[in-house]
């Protein structure tokens, strides 16, 4: 299951709409790893001011590792991160998210690459 769903959370969706900051809150809540490493790299591309920031370190376990996999491949998940945090998320094989400004787009634009895919490809990354 990608998000352990509160019971008001529930009544609400079933309601109607969800509000996108209690749908951010069980994201964080469901997927602290992939929060705190999303919100890591907001964090290292803010201070640097550059286009974007991105990580490169395998997750240490594959609980961790599915939780990236779940948010980033969930088009709810990443839309309602990338509204609450103003940046717009990446990703490519089972680990490297990126955080780009929202108006960095030509750096985006290379890092969705097949090309870019390709060169990020390793013997190690295989399986993952």
């Amino acid at each position: 299951m990608s998000l352990s769903v509160p019971d008001n959370l529930l009544a609400q969706a079933r309601a109607g709409e969800v509000d996108d900051a209690a749908f951010v809150a069980c994201v964080r809540d469901s997927l602290p790893y992939a929060w705190t490493t999303i919100t890591a790299l907001i964090e290292q591309r803010d201070r640097s001011g550059a286009d974007f920031a991105d990580n490169q370190v395998p997750p240490p376990d594959e609980a961790s590792r599915g939780q990236l996999l779940r948010c980033l491949a969930s088009d709810a998940m990443r839309g309602a991160l990338e509204r609450h945090f103003g940046v717009r998320l990446a990703f490519q094989n089972c680990h490297r998210v990126a955080v780009f400004d929202p108006a960095a787009a030509e750096a985006y634009g290379e890092f969705v690459t097949p090309r870019a895919q390709i060169l990020n490809q390793s013997p190690g990354l295989v399986d993952c």
